[in-house]
């Protein structure tokens, strides 16, 4: 009996555990609508940047443990002849196959006693599992000649050096430069930087040979002429972002016991319902209406009116222009939430910004790529109706009262496009850099209007109680500098203490062009609204074209200046 209702009991602290998890998260609830947390893109990216290093480390071991397995010393392929195991390769004592050589390695002399040890656990560097996998693509790219830096520390001497110069020869490499300076290194005497041009395979035997050898204390290959393009994968074309649509499930209702809809199941089949619209949107295809409930309009109307009696005090001057003419288009409404195909189409006559529906709260690197293409991506769904004034995650009550009247303004429209093509092959640390000014700026910025303060981010605009705590005397404000503000830890529990003031978006758009002029990209890009593609600007070619463009545009302008001064003075 006694070990029955035991059972019982440990089957039912699951439930139990749910029920007061989700009651301390209600119980959270500040006074206007805040949860203990919440959803932000600065997390997604920090959280984006966790994945992406935990699955690169786990491709880097795979890749390492299968050249240790494969035995990479034992094949490379010189002038069409095969040399296996067996066979004698060159070596870094004398550049030349000799006797002393066993296996193609050094003889033990030179590598010393842990030689055997060396060769299983030799590790390839990130450079050289890219390069690994670029020549096991096909046996064309095995051979296919790269040129790369390889960074030598000698202990030696210049001893050494000549060895490695008939190493390189031998292996059917050409020296393309070669420096040397002292070493700082307490036991290197020298450090050398060799510039070659081989074959991928054998290029990584020279470096696996080179390294067995105990004349170096170290070995690096140093990435060079594009020998793997780590720029991460961005849109090229406005149709490329069918594939910008990753999700940060973390944050569904279903997975987070916070959200106010983790206990709702009806609501829960109501936000897979409205997402099946995002996830058979394609390219070019109109977007669906969604017939909202009772409820859901209700929602929106408390929202939207309580928007309506702040905005007028505390709103930029853009952000309530906009907003009267969605008005006036009878798209904004109290008692109806809009159509976001309606509101593309208004959109699209003012700044050429489009909206496509998106599932639920995207990954930053694709939702701020989308921003390139002047692309919004928007939910649909609505927020729990027992949460109106606050969303843990953006719904379509925030991306229409908080984004859209601003994406209306041209100023801000090129703003918010300027992130957006920052961000296209951007690293996941620029990403997050990216993450946070987009937090401080278009979702809790501040703006100086008549030297008084008021608001243009979409989070201020939507919720009560953090708008009248930023334009209070409470929080610290600082003027917008991308340097600073990209750094700037963001407050997710409460209330932000820091907010950045922006003299004018004209003024945000210079100081924001010229800090991600610092950034690591290689390249630069630039948006064709003609043909809705990204362009790379990587070659003079594509330089004298734009040039040539932008020459025919001065000249329209220079006409134009011309013909107004001329009616100016008759």
């Amino acid at each position: 009996m006694h070990a029955s209702m035991a059972n019982g009991v440990v089957k039912l602290l699951p439930n139990l555990v749910y029920c007061l998890e989700y009651f301390l998260a209600s119980f959270c609830l500040l006074q206007n609508g805040y949860p203990s947390r919440r959803r932000s893109l600065v997390d997604d990216a920090r959280f984006e940047t966790l994945v992406v290093k935990q699955t690169k480390q786990s491709v880097l071991e795979e890749a390492r443990a299968r050249a240790n397995d494969s035995g990479l010393e034992s094949d490379y392929i010189q002038d069409d002849v095969h040399i296996g195991s067996g066979d004698k390769s060159p070596t870094v004592e004398d550049g030349t196959q000799q006797d002393e050589t066993k296996n193609g390695h050094l003889a033990d002399a030179d590598i010393g006693d842990d030689a055997g040890k060396a060769n299983d656990d030799y590790t390839l560097t990130e450079e050289e599992v890219i390069l690994q996998n670029a020549a096991s693509e096909s046996a064309e790219a095995e051979q296919e000649i790269q040129q790369a830096v390889i960074l030598l520390r000698m202990r030696d001497g210049m001893g050494s050096l000549a060895r490695i110069l008939k190493t390189i020869e031998n292996y059917k490499g050409c020296v393309l430069h070669l420096e040397t300076r002292p070493s700082q290194i307490e036991g290197v005497q020298f450090d050398a930087l060799v510039k070659v041009s081989m074959s991928r395979v054998n290029l990584l035997q020279l470096i696996r040979s080179l390294r067995q050898s105990t004349s170096f204390a170290g070995v690096n290959l140093v990435t060079e002429n594009n020998i793997s393009s780590k720029t991460p994968w961005f849109p090229r074309h406005a149709s490329d972002l069918d594939s910008c649509n990753h999700l940060m499930t973390k944050y569904e209702p279903e997975l987070d016991m916070n959200h106010p809809g983790f206990a709702d199941k009806a609501y829960r089949e109501r936000r897979k319902e409205i997402a099946e619209i995002a996830f058979a949107y394609k390219y070019g295809d109109l977007i669906p209406c969604t017939s909202y409930t009772e409820s859901e309009n209700s929602t929106w109307q408390r929202v939207f009116n309580t928007v309506l009696e702040l905005m007028p005090k505390h709103a930029c001057k853009e952000y309530k222009d906009a907003f009267s003419k969605l008005q006036e288009a009878d798209i904004f409404v109290p008692h109806r939430i809009p159509q976001l195909d309606d509101v593309s189409n208004f959109l699209r006559q003012h700044t050429g910004f489009t909206l496509r529906p998106a599932a639920g709260l995207l990954t930053a690197r694709d939702f701020l790529a989308s921003l390139a293409f002047r692309v919004f991506q928007s939910t649909q769904y609505v927020r729990h109706a027992n949460s109106p004034f606050h969303t843990p995650e953006p719904d379509c009550i925030h991306e229409l009262l908080g984004h859209i009247p601003l994406l209306a303004d041209p100023s801000f429209a090129q703003f918010s496009q300027e992130i957006g093509l920052a961000s296209l092959g951007a690293s996941d640390p620029e990403i997050e850099k990216l993450s946070t000014v987009y937090w401080f700026t278009v979702e809790f910025g501040l703006c100086k209007e008549n030297h008084q303060l008021k608001a243009y981010g979409a989070a201020l605009l939507s919720s009560i109680g953090e708008l009248l705590h930023a334009l209070s005397d409470k929080p610290e404000l600082r003027a917008f500098e991308p340097a600073s503000t990209s750094v700037q830890p963001y407050q997710d529990q409460e209330y932000q203490p820091i907010y950045y003031v922006a003299e004018s978006f004209e003024d945000a758009k210079e100081k924001f062009r010229r800090w991600v002029s610092t950034m690591s990209r290689p390249f630069e890009v630039r948006f064709n609204p003609h043909t809705e593609r990204v362009e790379v600007l990587d070659s003079v070619d594509k330089l004298e074209t734009l040039v040539w463009q932008l020459n025919t545009e001065m000249l329209h302008l220079t006409n134009a200046l011309k013909k107004l001064k001329g009616s100016h003075f008759e």
